[in-house]
């Protein structure tokens, strides 16, 4: 027969041993959280605006990457030297526009002062041009015309935050928008571009920031695509070096 302080040391020495394993597991969890919360860290240290991913892009600036992904995703990317070349572009893109049955003689804008300066250096003629126009009357305008704030070149995306710039209706209704943005506001991650709208210290972010993403695109639930359905049908972007 077996005894009963036999049978008690045998359930001693499999619950140390339960213990044990149990212990030396709990140890390389936590390893493993303390390795992940490293990388995390590593992750999110801010990346030079001037540096491009690894791969085939790591000798491409962000210029060149975003122009790239843009045009993927179906937009146009003009790059200028100078802003007199940028006003020479949007005439041309708007004299090309009023060829097409997207016509661009109403021309919204918004209150950036570099958009005024553009557009009247541009010398273009239209029926309208108005800046910050109500909601209800953007409906009926063809082009808006914004700046952008920043643009995260790995993926071709605009951000527009509310703070600087009232545009977000501008760059929303109309069927066309047509975006300026500077060469140094390109970043290359998402991260970096929300760094990079804060730069001035707020303490949180823009009541609204808007991510712009090529032309607007629309599925339905037979995954039929359709462009510019709740947003612009056609986004063209001009980068001033």
């Amino acid at each position: 027969m077996i005894r009963a302080d036999q049978l008690a040391s045998d359930a001693r020495v499999a619950i140390l041993n339960s213990i044990r394993a149990h212990l030396a597991e709990s140890a390389l969890h936590e390893h493993a959280a303390e390795d992940r919360k490293s990388e995390r860290a590593a992750e999110n240290q801010p990346t030079s605006i001037a540096l491009a991913s690894s791969g085939p892009d790591v000798a491409r600036s962000p210029v060149e990457t975003f122009r790239e992904k843009l045009e993927m995703v179906g937009g146009h990317c003009v790059v200028v030297r100078d802003e007199a070349e940028a006003a020479r572009s949007l005439s041309r893109i708007l004299a090309e526009l009023q060829t097409t049955p997207l016509r661009a003689r109403r021309i919204a804008l918004s209150d950036a002062p570099s958009v005024s300066r553009l557009i009247k250096a541009a010398e273009i003629e239209v029926d309208e041009l108005t800046t910050s126009p109500n909601a209800a009357d953007l409906f009926g305008y063809d082009v808006g015309v914004t700046t952008a704030q920043a643009a995260i070149a790995e993926t071709g995306t605009l951000v527009l935050e509310s703070e600087s710039e009232r545009h977000r209706l501008v760059s929303l209704l109309p069927p066309v928008h047509i975006a300026i943005i500077k060469a140094e506001d390109i970043c290359l991650t998402l991260g970096d571009a929300l760094r990079y709208v804060r730069r001035g210290g707020q303490p949180g972010m823009s009541r609204a920031i808007t991510f712009i993403t090529g032309p607007s695109r629309t599925a339905d639930i037979e995954l039929t695509l359709t462009i510019g359905v709740h947003g612009p049908q056609e986004l063209y972007v001009i980068v001033c070096m």
